[in-house]
């Protein structure tokens, strides 16, 4: 079936709107990065840059590190972006743009997302590194998708729902796992647990500066959740949309983080750069000398 004009919008130069990328301009492997400063701090590790592309906030360098390619890719703060992102590289893949038609044979990218998050746990200090188990929506993208959840996954999101009472008035929460085949590369010197992701920066992650909040112990209930050995261990904004898209599609994605802040403690990074810097520099060690 062909896919029209005004679903998939494609500029002048044929490439995908958002992104401003054609298919030969990605990589197999992709690394996200929320702000667009951050993708210049990652390519320029790189061995080459080939391709580099802009539009808006979605800044993308390609190029290679070793024997392998990557891209790195900036989408911007929230799961709204994340929806752009996520279609857009998958049509670049699996979309034949000039017929407007789905590939018969798809391909799988490997999405790797690199952020900053809130820490839940007093052991995942500033500047430590986490990796997302799962990813766990309270912002609603996945709800506008038809999505399936393994026995696992329904039961951890039933005592979720159950336990914070995040349900009603508030978005249906969603969840979805990493990839196992990326997540096994990154256990030496990464926390790991469930990670939360939220709808906005201020109230729905529980700050309080001028106006009150609707669920006030939010952090509280966060933080105290278990479910057999599973936890919540941060929150951010981007983790499980990233998750639940990749999965719908049939992408391999994993979500790190450096820990910013730490929500328990009330601590906060004396250094958040530097902290930054040196998990990039660990991520593309371990991808550099991997095979994925």
């Amino acid at each position: 079936m062909r896919i029209a004009e005004s679903e998939l919008i494609l500029n002048e130069r044929g490439a995908v709107y958002h992104l401003n990328l054609l298919p030969e301009e990605i990589a197999p492997v992709i690394i996200t990065v929320g702000d667009p400063d951050r993708v210049p701090a990652v390519s320029k590790y790189f061995d080459e840059i080939i391709i580099r592309q802009q539009h808006r906030e979605f800044v993308t360098h390609t190029g290679r590190l070793g024997n392998k390619e990557i891209s790195v890719v900036s989408t911007g703060i929230g799961t709204d972006n994340i929806d752009i992102v996520l279609q857009e590289l998958d049509a670049l893949v699996n979309i034949d743009l000039d017929k407007r038609t789905v590939n018969p044979q798809l391909r799988s990218l490997s999405i790797i997302r690199v952020g900053t998050c809130g820490s839940l746990q007093q052991e995942a200090f500033p500047d430590s590194f986490v990796v997302s188990t799962h990813g766990l929506g309270i912002d609603n993208l996945l709800n506008f998708y038809v999505q399936a959840n393994n026995e696992e996954e329904k039961n951890i999101l039933q005592h979720f729902i159950t336990y914070t009472q995040l349900t009603g008035r508030f978005a249906q929460p969603y969840i979805s796992l990493a990839s196992s085949s990326l997540l096994k590369y990154f256990v030496d010197g990464f926390h790991h647990g469930i990670t939360i992701t939220c709808p906005g920066f201020y109230g729905p992650q529980g700050r309080v500066l001028r106006l009150g909040l609707s669920n006030p112990d939010m952090i509280d209930r966060l933080t105290a959740f278990q479910f057999g050995n599973h936890r919540i261990i941060n929150f951010e904004m981007e983790t499980a949309g990233i998750y639940g898209l990749g999965k719908l599609l049939g992408h391999n994605c994993l979500s790190i983080s450096t820990v910013v802040a730490n929500r328990i403690s009330k601590t906060f990074s004396k250094n958040a750069a530097e902290a930054v810097e040196n998990l990039i520099e660990k991520t593309l060690e371990i991808i550099s000398s991997v095979q994925l």
